[in-house]
């Protein structure tokens, strides 16, 4: 295997930070006419690959965060921001309608759980129906 030279390591380092090559590669002190190709070609090297790999996966484990705390949170998010509360009028006197507190963060909330946990979002064809608004305006007489 492969030992990085300091610069190399340092460019790792700075391409983790910025996710841009040209900059690691400039910041790392490389001093070429094209770092933007430079940087391209160091990034094809297995042996930097698999340095960025292993310093990804140090910083994820350095976090020690566990799923369950993570599901926990977004369920507690979810459960908040869809919750149904008052709304007031001008004077803060309930109106006696609802409204659910924070959809968009709610459904957000959900979204990345599902995400996390792994559930599909794609729907098979057979599972898919397609839906029919009905209102007032287009009923008739036979269809009531």
């Amino acid at each position: 295997m492969k030992q990085l030279t300091q610069q190399q390591k340092k460019f790792v380092t700075e391409y983790i930070k910025a996710l841009d090559g040209e900059l690691a590669a400039k910041k790392a002190g490389y001093k070429c006419k094209d770092l933007k190709g430079f940087s391209q070609s160091l990034l094809t090297k297995d042996y930097i690959i698999r340095e960025i790999k292993d310093q990804l996966k140090l910083q994820i484990e350095s976090l020690s965060v566990q799923r369950g705390y993570v599901i926990q949170k977004l369920l507690q998010i979810a459960e908040f921001s869809l919750e149904q509360e008052d709304i007031l009028d001008k004077d803060g006197n309930p109106t006696g309608k609802r409204k659910l507190r924070d959809s968009s963060a709610g459904l957000k909330a959900l979204e990345a759980l599902c995400k996390y946990l792994g559930f599909s979002t794609a729907q098979s064809d057979d599972e898919y129906r397609e839906a029919k608004i009905i209102t007032i305006a287009n009923l008739d007489d036979e269809k009531i």
